[in-house]
């Protein structure tokens, strides 16, 4: 049993083929120093904003009494998003958001129930 498992797992190994890479090392190279240069800049920027928001949803939340819905208004934008550029990202293959998804009580009802956005 072993011993065909075993043949099964070569023949596989020996018939399969390498795939040609499409890109170049020099401008994979180009973009993850551009990743690390632009990371340079905006990740500070990033936790600033992060932070400055944290803290504003607290207040928010103790200002209200205990509102949810407005921290979280504030919390969504600000903790959410993208916090580091990656080589696709500057590639344009994934979005950068610099500011997350807003947060309201009727869209998170609606999704709970597993309705659509139209």
């Amino acid at each position: 049993m072993w011993r065909k498992i075993a043949v099964i797992a070569v023949v596989m190994c020996l018939c399969g083929r390498v795939a040609q890479a499409e890109t170049h090392y020099g401008s994979e190279a180009g973009y993850g120093l551009l990743s690390v240069v632009a990371n340079a800049f905006y990740m500070p920027a990033k936790m600033v904003y992060a932070v400055v928001g944290g803290v504003t949803g607290g207040l928010a939340y103790l200002c209200t009494v205990g509102d949810m819905d407005t921290a979280r208004n504030i919390w969504s934008p600000s903790l959410g998003g993208t916090y580091v550029i990656t080589p696709a990202m500057l590639r344009s293959e994934e979005p950068i958001l610099f500011s997350g998804v807003s947060y309201s009580k009727e869209s998170s009802a609606h999704g709970a129930r597993g309705g659509s956005n139209e």
